[in-house]
């Protein structure tokens, strides 16, 4: 995951973008995911996560200067890291603008029991800063559907694929689950890497949280500079309103939301302390 040959920014019209996979609709029941996963032989990677209940938004909602992301391509290294090129079969990873709101309410519902959900949602943000010409960000969201490499890692393959090391980049993530312990190495080589990024992941739920090796790469993860916090109800109502296609309805928080949010809050500060 790295760096590139040319320390260029590359313009917005050298960006290639990305289409947006039509989404297929969500069945409801965990049985009909599983079957669905049988046909498609993905392997359900996911297990049961814990949480409680009641929602509440009063918090201000959360601002950013993010443009619609155009995406970036190619392999890049600099003389310090080389980001290997992934060779993903076709249509694993899908990329988008804003997903389908059937989509965002089941993968992104920070339940105690994630029957089903064995996708990464990620919506991203990149703010980008410094340089003699002003520089656009980038926003949109990406999924993975397979087995295979895993959203995390797509994301710095296929959206931030180019570094510039004399700019600032701030990049903010809401996922539906905190990473896995392969992805959280590979975000602390990144970081360590990019001396000048910043990365913010807002998780909706802990994936296998009482796992030590998941655990160990969380708190690496903070070490190495990356800020992690549970999404709030405020954040869920953004994600709503910037990434999804929500035909300007209002957020309204599934029940447990704000309790759900509670606990594994806490769950997150017992890892982190």
């Amino acid at each position: 995951m790295a760096d590139k040959k040319d320390s260029k920014i590359p313009s917005k019209s050298g960006l290639i973008k990305k289409k947006e996979k039509k989404l297929e609709k969500v069945e409801s029941k965990p049985e009909k995911e599983k079957e669905k996963n049988k046909d498609k032989g993905e392997k359900v990677t996911k297990k049961p996560e814990k949480t409680p209940e009641n929602p509440q938004i009063n918090e201000t909602m959360p601002q950013g200067n993010g443009e619609v992301a155009d995406g970036a391509k190619g392999p890049v290294k600099d003389e310090e890291f080389e980001l290997e090129p992934m060779e993903l079969p076709p249509f694993e990873i899908i990329i988008g603008d804003r997903m389908n709101p059937t989509f965002f309410k089941f993968q992104f519902k920070n339940v105690e029991y994630s029957s089903g959900r064995n996708k990464t949602f990620l919506c991203y943000q990149v703010d980008i800063q410094g340089g003699s010409a002003e520089t656009e960000g980038l926003r949109g969201y990406l999924e993975d559907e397979h087995s295979g490499s895993h959203a995390e890692e797509a994301f710095f393959h296929q959206v931030l694929a180019y570094y510039d090391k004399s700019l600032h980049y701030t990049v903010t993530w809401y996922t539906s689950s905190s990473p896995c312990a392969s992805c959280s190495a590979k975000l602390v080589e990144i970081l360590r890497a990019r001396k000048t990024m910043r990365l913010n992941i807002h998780c909706s739920r802990l994936f296998q949280w009482e796992e030590a090796e998941i655990q160990a790469g969380l708190q690496a993860l903070v070490r190495a500079g990356c800020k992690i916090r549970m999404m709030r109800p405020v954040d869920f109502a953004y994600v709503w309103s910037t990434f999804v296609e929500n035909e300007e309805d209002n957020f309204t928080p599934w029940e447990d939301c704000q309790d759900s949010y509670d606990y594994y809050d806490e769950r997150l500060c017992d890892i982190l302390k």
